[in-house]
């Protein structure tokens, strides 16, 4: 059973925090299910955005959802994670997204390999 969405936020905000990076909920969507998208922005001019992982990438034990980087790059311009954030609203207006300002660039969440 996937762990409901706004339960998986509500821990990534408060894990983000007590490691002393800001955490912050720009967007809320669908409870149960919404998708969540997860921008880390290092404050420096670099950002990185991360999604879903392909629901055939099975999560490891003990790991409530799995995530990916959305672009080739390690960092991308702010702008241009904000145009792909746009974008992804469009498609669903039923996201949630969370925003990480983190000077060392952490997400907070198990990403693929």
């Amino acid at each position: 059973m996937r762990l409901r969405s706004d339960i998986f936020v509500a821990a990534l905000i408060r894990r983000a925090e007590t490691q002393g990076a800001v955490a912050m909920l720009r967007r809320r969507g669908a409870a149960e299910a919404g998708t969540i998208f997860v921008k880390v922005d290092r404050l420096d001019g670099a950002a990185a955005l991360y999604g879903p992982a392909a629901q055939s990438e099975e999560p490891p034990e003990g790991v409530a959802r799995l995530f990916t980087r959305l672009h080739a790059e390690e960092w991308r311009d702010p702008l241009d994670v904000e145009e792909r954030l746009r974008r992804e609203i469009a498609f669903d207006p039923d996201i949630w997204i969370v925003e990480i300002e983190d000077r060392q660039g952490r997400a907070f969440i198990d990403l693929t390999a």
